[in-house]
């Protein structure tokens, strides 16, 4: 009967599907929110301060943007999320310490890096930035910027990946970034993998010019255009340097000018033998090198690991990262390696010239941060640079995300927690590099994590330990091929039922105990594309990243479980459907689809056994148009729903759930909407930088979409309700409310105990009650305000109205305005009267004024159905608040009255003549009394602290409201006692009241007498 029902949802909501026209709309304020993680943050590329101010960071972050710090990394904030997060280079003008230099495009090219969009510039400190080309670069490995003359810029292109182009090499220009001069080139194959200056001779530099190529199988580093430059006239001509350098051919270099001695270099070198590679220095300028260490850590993966430091101030003292990163003192005779907690992966090292002892690194797992000179190192706890391959959710109340991360293993932490979601709240289940990771339907002590190569875990929750399930070959079975992200999918059908692929598909009703192979190779299993083995070039890395001819992405159809679909990383979509008795290669039937490139994301349709989404990806053969098809028909007939609108190649899709019109897709350079179901796209940027969409799950209890980015962590879209319910008729019509379901009072809880700066903390979903309605159009002219009443039709409050085209969310606060409260030195009664009762539960009335036009509509303000406290206890808990929040109005507003009492009554006594002013200071003494009586203004608001019935009321509203059930006997009873003072206190208020009146009638009255005098002795004058 459900999937009966959900299909005719499917239908209903897919009614908008026949109009012919495309459903174009505004996401208004529609958002996501961040909910991090940091914990185990993301990769570094690159890093820089200011000189003169230590304090001042910029991190470029591989796939995440750039973050600023001025408080030396104590806290961050992004600065460059409207544009490409993928980092490069990032350089301050230290002459105009405003100004920095910003290359897209990761250097540190492993098979999963992103792409860059060219060089940007900030002149004020990174609010505002101004592209300034090198648009076809790809990625940026340095920029340079004259110390002499800050209009002049070299910038080291090092070009295009996966493929041959021209804008590669290094550049200058002269004004600023306006135009530039490619004054270093090699081929189209090669490019500038490092580029440095003489800080006392600017017209010196120095280029690392590197030959490299990756395809989706395999990575190739050297060749004959690999080598080492100086130029001495700023770039206008070049010589190769080679006295002392390795024969052959070369990979890639690195170089570095001590600055306290610039006639001294050091090089890092990847050559043909072994024993040529590892560490050279030069003491004249580059003229001739020696080689100076040959050790593990100079020479370890050098296309992923290069960059060398010089300290500023002791040209013998050298950083070189690497697999860990190691630190000489003696020019590089010998190195010393940090451990201690530091991450592995080490890509770029700033050292602040003012203290060598305070130095910042950048890693895979984030920023680290020493001042003992790296020994010690702490980690920068607040850089949500997460890069996500997959994410899935389970149906926990907050519900969890499970999710995979580059070089961070496999973990899960909830959707929401109380004070915002830390670092704490996330746990760890597996290592490695961590892809898919899913728990079990049924079973919430069993999450199935994976790492790179197929490595398949079975992990528990209980006891922290993990059974190793990946399927082992047989004694007759040809080598598994598993890709580097091998694909885990757990049928929507049968909660035991889970697939695992390599070049065969294979599936396990039994947790992975046994598995069943299902397939015959799936792939093309062309050996020309099985070459893992010996991939890397001049440097074999075997580490499984160009595991290729394999399945990547598996689906079982949500409407018939015998259908099943996957996808292979070299092209090809296959589906059997008859549980894998039978497979049909339907690839030939896709149009305009270049052969070889990698299928991503296969997912079936959640209401048609017959339609399927298919996303290919061809950036690692050097294409980057996106390839998203749609098939009706089980793959005999495909469409393209690629338009314009498309930004990246593409790499995952989703279906909603409820609506068959929505698609969400997931592009290098961001989210894209559908809302008929792939005829027009639109970018969705509220709150969601230009970043790599990975993988996408639909939380289907509370209708949210969790965005999987790799490089800023988690995202989600908590409600869309609104998205499901927009229509052709909704877009044209003047204010069009959603039914968003009720709003429920959540528990109220607390946070963590003090954390500091350094932590970072995730966005809690909204606890707001939410208005939500379209406009067709944006609301520019005239008065447009919101009011809201009870079921009785009391006014409650006026919130500002949401004026923007399309989607527009208001949020009604659901607690009460903060009383009026009288003052207070006591700690406990302030808090106390900050956080007032909640509305009641019922049924609100919406009314929106625009213009002349009234438009209404309703919520319901509901308690949370998982609340565990008895009614009665909770309805006698919001009475008693509310009459001690009436209490705390009342005293309020009596002390207020008696201090204007008092001061105008010592005002009025200034020109009265003796018995007058004698009874007004009197009434302006006893206001004053009496108001002292009501409050404790003593002390010194922490240890000396004293109490009057203000601070008696507010610390008990403080102790209840902290427990969301029923209150005490003795609290009720305290409450009774404080009603029964206030009485006693609004009696003597009501009698200074009197005097008031009793006063100011003798003053009309002596006013008059004097008026009727002056009236008199007018009339006589006269």
């Amino acid at each position: 009967m459900k999937n009966i029902f959900t299909l005719l949802l499917g239908v209903l909501f897919a009614l908008p599907l026949f109009s012919q026209e495309p459903l174009k709309i505004s996401f208004g304020n529609l958002r996501a929110r961040d909910i991090g993680p940091a914990v185990m943050s993301g990769r570094v590329s690159t890093v820089d301060g200011i000189n003169d101010q230590p304090e001042v960071l910029y991190v470029g972050a591989a796939s995440g943007g750039v973050w600023k710090s001025i408080s030396g990394g104590a806290s961050f904030s992004p600065v460059f999320d409207e544009h490409t997060q993928s980092i490069g280079a990032i350089r301050i003008d230290q002459n105009h310490p405003d100004t920095v230099w910003v290359g897209t495009g990761e250097p540190w090219v492993r098979n999963s890096v992103s792409v860059g969009t060219g060089v940007y510039v900030t002149t004020n400190g990174g609010k505002t930035w101004s592209a300034k080309g090198l648009e076809d670069s790809e990625r940026i490995s340095q920029i340079v910027v004259d110390p002499n003359n800050s209009g002049t810029i070299y910038v080291a292109a090092q070009g295009h990946l996966w493929g041959p182009n021209e804008q590669r090499g290094v550049y200058k220009s002269t004004d600023f970034g306006t135009t530039w001069e490619r004054v270093l080139y090699v081929d189209e194959n090669t490019g500038a993998a490092d580029l440095a200056i003489d800080p006392t001779n600017p017209n010196t530099l120095y280029a690392c010019m590197w030959e490299h190529r990756r395809t989706a199988s395999f990575f190739n580093s050297g060749g004959p255009g690999s080598g080492l430059y100086k130029s001495t006239d700023g770039g206008v001509t070049w010589k190769k340097l080679t006295n002392g350098l390795p024969a052959g051919n070369l990979g890639r270099l690195a170089i570095a000018v001590a600055p306290s001695s610039p006639q001294t270099l050091y090089c890092s070198v990847e050559a043909e033998k072994q024993a040529d590679k590892g560490l050279y220095r030069s003491t004249d300028g580059g003229a001739n090198w020696e080689q100076i260490n040959t050790s593990f850590g100079t020479k370890v993966r050098p296309f992923y690991f290069s960059r060398i430091v010089v300290d500023p101030n002791d040209a013998d003292k050298i950083f070189k990262c690497g697999l860990n990163l190691i630190i000489s003192e003696d020019g590089g005779n010998t190195f010393r390696t940090v451990g201690s907690g530091v991450h592995s992966d080490i890509h770029a090292v700033w050292v602040n010239p003012q203290n060598s002892n305070h130095i910042v690194l950048g890693t895979d797992g984030g920023g680290y941060r020493s001042l003992d000179g790296g020994y010690l190192f702490e980690m920068f706890m607040n850089l949500p640079i997460s890069q996500f391959y997959q994410i899935s959710v389970d149906n926990d109340n907050p519900y969890n995300i499970y999710g995979g991360l580059q070089d961070n293993g496999s973990w899960y932490g909830p959707s929401r927690s109380p004070g915002g979601i830390e670092n704490k709240d996330w746990n760890f289940s597996y290592g490695g590099d961590g892809f898919y990771s899913f728990r079990h339907p049924t079973d919430p002590e069993v999450v199935y994590s994976e790492s790179q190569g197929g490595n398949l875990a079975r992990y528990n929750t209980r006891d922290g330990q993990a059974k190793f399930i990946k399927p082992l070959e047989g004694p007759n079975d040809p080598d598994y091929r598993f890709n580097w992200n091998a694909p885990i999918h757990l049928s929507p059908n049968n909660p035991e039922r889970m697939y695992f692929g390599a070049q065969f598909l294979f599936m396990t009703e039994d947790r992975g105990d046994s598995w069943k192979t299902i397939s015959p190779d799936l792939t093309t299993n062309d050996p020309e594309r099985q070459k893992q083995k010996q991939s890397g070039g001049l440097s074999i890395d075997n580490s499984t990243a160009e595991n290729n001819t394999t399945i990547y992405t598996i689906a079982e159809s949500p409407v018939d479980e015998k259908v099943v679909w996957v996808g292979t990383d070299d092209g090809l979509v296959q589906v059997t459907e008859n549980a894998g008795g039978s497979w049909t290669n339907v690839t030939p039937n896709i149009p305009e689809l270049p052969a070889g490139l990698w299928v991503t994301k296969v997912e079936p349709s959640n209401h048609d056994r017959n339609t399927i989404y298919v996303t290919i990806d061809g950036h690692k053969s050097g294409n980057k148009t996106p390839y998203v098809y749609r098939s009706k028909d089980l793959g005999k007939t495909w469409k393209s729903l690629v338009t314009p609108d498309i930004k990246g190649y593409a790499l995952t899709i989703t279906e909603d759930l409820e609506a068959a019109n929505i698609l969400f897709l997931g592009t290098e350079f961001g989210l894209f909407v559908s809302m008929d179901q792939g005829m027009s796209w639109k970018q969705f940027k509220n709150n969601l930088p230009n970043v790599a969409v990975r993988a996408m799950a639909i939380q289907e209890r509370e209708g949210a979409l969790v965005i999987g980015t790799h490089g800023r962590g988690i995202y989600i879209i908590d409600d869309l309700a609104t998205l499901r319910q927009i229509s052709a008729e909704v877009t044209q019509t003047e204010l069009h409310f959603f039914n968003i379901g009720p709003t429920y009072l959540r528990l109220a809880q607390q946070g963590s105990w003090f954390g500091g700066a350094g932590e970072y903390i995730g966005e809690n979903p909204d606890v707001s009650a939410q208005i939500a309605y379209y406009l067709k159009k944006r609301h520019a002219f005239g008065k447009m305000t919101i009011n809201v009443y009870d079921a009785d039709g009391n006014w409650i409050k006026e919130v500002p109205a949401g004026k923007s085209k399309g989607i527009n969310y208001v949020n009604l606060p659901t607690r009460l305005p903060m009383p009026k409260a009288a003052p207070t030195n006591n700690r406990m009664a302030l808090f106390g009267s900050v956080f007032p009762p909640t509305l009641p539960e019922g049924t609100y009335t919406v009314v929106v004024t625009k213009g002349k036009k009234e438009y209404k509509t309703t919520f319901d303000l509901k308690q949370d159905p998982d609340f565990p406290y008895p009614d009665e206890g909770r309805k006698l808990a919001l009475e008693t608040q509310m009459r001690l929040y009436n209490m705390t109005n009342q005293l309020g507003l009596i002390y207020a009255n008696l201090a204007s009492i008092e001061q105008q009554a010592t005002e009025q006594a200034g020109g009265q003549k003796k018995k007058m002013a004698a009874a007004l200071n009197a009434l302006s003494e006893r206001a004053k009394t009496f108001k002292g009586s009501l409050v404790s203004l003593e002390g010194d608001f922490y240890v000396d602290e004293s109490s009057a019935i203000r601070e008696d009321i507010s610390e008990l509203y403080l102790y209840m409201g902290q427990y969301p059930g029923g209150p005490t006997e003795s609290q009720v009873r305290k409450t009774d006692i404080l009603e029964g003072e206030m009485q006693k206190v609004d009696a003597t208020y009501q009698e200074i009241i009197q005097e008031m009146n009793d006063l100011n009638e003798k003053l009309a009255k002596q006013e008059a007498t004097l008026m009727e005098i002056q009236t008199l002795e007018e009339y006589l004058a006269n």
